[in-house]
């Protein structure tokens, strides 16, 4: 079994946290940008784990758009029996012409977290 069929299994795809959206001179932290593997082009962060014969077929609604974001980290002390801990999130749009996609977390990512991993959840779906 390939690594695409593993992750399809364990029902997320993995991602980066690649920065918070930026202008010239102000960065917004209510908005990260994210890089999904396997992505390369805006129209695969649209239908992201789907054939090209399927993309043909659907209309312009976004297979990614609304999905969830886990960063999924270690703490350093032990709440409720557990030092693992989850910062939920939603990808709101795509970013650019190269596969990022924009999400808004609950809690805005910390700048640590740059260039760590994020799962990206295959639920809610719609097909």
């Amino acid at each position: 079994m390939g690594m695409e069929g593993l992750e399809l299994t364990l029902g997320y795809r993995r991602g980066r946290h690649i920065s918070y959206q930026r202008g010239k001179r102000n960065t917004t932290p209510g908005t990260s940008l994210i890089q999904i593997e396997g992505v390369s082009d805006t129209k695969g962060a649209k239908y992201v784990g789907l054939t090209v014969s399927y993309w043909r077929k659907t209309d312009n609604s976004s297979f990614y758009l609304g999905k969830k974001v886990a960063f999924v980290y270690r703490a350093s002390k032990e709440v409720r029996g557990s030092k693992i801990r989850v910062i939920w999130g939603t990808i709101s749009r795509t970013h650019g012409n190269s596969g990022m996609v924009r999400a808004r977390f609950r809690n805005n990512l910390p700048p640590k977290s740059f260039g760590a991993s994020v799962r990206i959840m295959l639920y809610p779906s719609s097909i």
